[in-house]
């Protein structure tokens, strides 16, 4: 029979390789003493022994007198308490009653100052002001676009183009929106059986005129300065 020369060196490595516990278990184990065995209460955790200190402990302070004290005596006030608890009343100032509001026929108090209905934030020094970085930002954004109209200018005043009045962009408004209703006419005037190759083109036409114009009338009305180049 054959048998392989590296079966030794294979059957070595396997048994390094293998941990004892993938067997039977490990081996060698201790076994338990049957006299360890589990007790009742005893995986519970034990608080460690309190110590008595009575000589340390210190009494606390009376708040009732103790039986062996006296009052003084003989002191007596010349005060009036009388009259002088009659000027404090007329004197005094009257407590104002705190704002409440009732919710529910049941009687339901609360505060009036915490509901939100006090109108606290319009009583402010600084209300109704517009703040500091509000105006810092519009001045920037007014600057910019003032440069950006200089640069504008500048750049169109090189290219020879020239600004459309105000005139001119409505009547080219109203040109344009003309030109679409006519369109849009010839296109409601055509036949609902559209079976020839003519018609189809036809009808084709009249849509991209309408989708054209359309494009035009919106960017017109989007841009209120519209330049155009110079003939």
């Amino acid at each position: 029979r054959y048998v392989s020369t590296f079966r030794p060196s294979i059957k070595r490595e396997i048994e390094k390789s293998k941990a004892q516990w993938k067997t039977m278990g490990p081996a060698k184990v201790e076994v338990p003493s049957p006299k360890n065995f589990l007790q009742k209460h005893s995986k519970e955790p034990k608080l460690p022994e309190r110590k008595k200190e009575h000589d340390s402990r210190k009494m606390p302070a009376l708040t009732v007198p103790r039986r062996t004290d006296h009052p003084l005596m003989g002191i007596q006030s010349k005060k009036n308490f009388i009259n002088a608890n009659a000027v404090a009343a007329i004197m005094g100032l009257a407590k104002k009653p705190q704002p409440i509001y009732v919710d529910r026929r049941q009687g339901d108090k609360h505060l009036l100052e915490t509901s939100g209905l006090v109108p606290k934030y319009i009583k402010k020094k600084d209300y109704g002001i517009v703040p500091k970085y509000v105006t810092q930002r519009n001045e920037e954004m007014k600057r910019a676009q003032k440069e950006h109209e200089a640069h504008a200018l500048e750049s169109l005043k090189k290219r020879a183009m020239k600004r459309l009045s105000d005139e001119e962009r409505d009547s080219l408004l109203q040109g344009l929106k003309k030109n679409w209703e006519e369109v849009h006419h010839e296109f409601q005037c055509l036949s609902v059986d559209i079976d020839t190759i003519p018609k189809k083109m036809h009808k084709e036409k009249l849509e991209s005129q309408m989708k054209q114009l359309e494009h035009d009338i919106a960017v017109i009305e989007k841009h209120k300065v519209i330049y155009i180049a110079n003939e």
